[in-house]
């Protein structure tokens, strides 16, 4: 009964949270100079997006009668409470709102056209780094100490003091043929080849496979370390307590005890991350899919903050703000699955 309040809490939550995030972003969304508005007034005097004035130093005047009409036509002539309810319902949370870069494009069509692209990159990624990492960390707490710990530590610490760019762009020249002497085995960029339809459903998939295998191993390369090292310090910690003690003092041999009682528990930590799948497959990564030039929705994020697009923007930190949210709350039914004697006083 206690758990069951304690999600419905969590739930009723949700609403009031994100109205706060939203609210809070519309409302910085205003003061951020190089709007749509200011794009389209610089458009109209003969200046760049930066207000830079053109080479032959032609400009044009914007009458205040004119700055109101650009006004309107964005919507920005409404007061902010009744700006913010239209995007909230009348535009569905932005969904519904025509892009200001992309025209004739809402804000949804853009995102589901990027979707699939991070769906597959995103849950490629979170499945390969538990997979890899949570052995991983599980080996090294079992060899604490010894060669294969200190080795496996030199790598993951190697591979987390990489940044993703300089990650993706060593890939790149090692493995898609970007310099001369170097194998080309996997594409430098995009998502799929350019002959993509005329391939049958299998060559689809391998297709895609090799496009993503790269971007991928960056993204992997770049959770190793966290992930490994606290499942490792998580067991270890287990193995070291009292009840294990007493279990291998009561005739429990050392693989039921690590296995049967520590292993379960140890899991607990790791599965903070568990709520986290429902935002990495929307989110996407910014530098990896910028680096790979994979359309998906990381790159799609920066052209928005980039291009000033608050549409696309405002509708991507909406959707990922309630992911986020309902994967806060998968991430502690997770820990009650692993571990049925945790309770909830929040």
């Amino acid at each position: 009964m206690e758990r069951a309040q304690y999600f419905i809490r969590r739930l009723l939550l949700v609403a009031p949270t994100f109205l706060g995030i939203t609210l809070l972003v519309f409302a910085l969304v205003q003061f951020i100079p190089g709007g749509p508005v200011e794009q389209a007034i610089y458009a109209m005097r003969g200046l760049g997006s930066s207000g830079t004035r053109p080479v032959d130093g032609s400009q044009g005047a914007v009458s205040a009668e004119q700055k109101k009409a650009i006004q309107a036509h964005f919507g920005f002539d409404k007061p902010f409470h009744v700006q913010y309810a239209r995007w909230l319902f009348t535009h569905r949370m932005g969904l519904r709102w025509e892009s200001f870069a992309f025209p004739n494009k809402t804000a949804w069509q853009l995102i589901a056209e990027r979707f699939p692209v991070s769906l597959v990159f995103g849950i490629a990624g979170f499945i390969l780094s538990y997979l890899v990492c949570v052995p991983l960390g599980i080996a090294k707490a079992l060899r604490h100490g010894g060669a294969f710990d200190l080795g496996s530590s030199i790598l993951v610490f190697a591979g987390y003091a990489i940044p993703p760019f300089a990650a993706g762009m060593v890939l790149k020249m090692l493995f898609c043929g970007t310099v001369e002497g170097f194998w080309d085995i996997f594409p430098a960029t995009g998502f799929h080849s350019l002959r993509f339809e005329t391939l049958s459903f299998w060559g689809k998939t391998w297709d895609i496979a090799r496009h993503m295998f790269l971007p991928v191993l960056c993204y992997v390369i770049g959770n190793f370390a966290v992930l490994t090292l606290l499942m490792k310090n998580s067991l270890i910690e287990q193995i070291s307590s009292d009840y294990v003690r007493t279990a291998l003092a009561k005739g429990c041999s050392t693989r039921r005890a690590v296995w049967g009682h520590a292993f379960r528990n140890a899991l607990v930590p790791i599965a903070t991350g568990f709520g986290g799948i429902l935002t990495v497959m929307f989110a996407g990564s910014v530098i990896i899919e910028q680096v790979f030039e994979i359309p998906g929705m990381g790159r799609l994020s920066l052209e928005a903050i980039v291009g000033r697009d608050y549409a696309v923007f405002m509708a991507i930190l909406s959707l990922t703000s309630i992911l986020g949210l309902i994967g806060n709350i998968l991430s502690d039914f997770c820990y009650v699955l692993i571990d049925p004697r945790i309770t909830f006083n929040a």
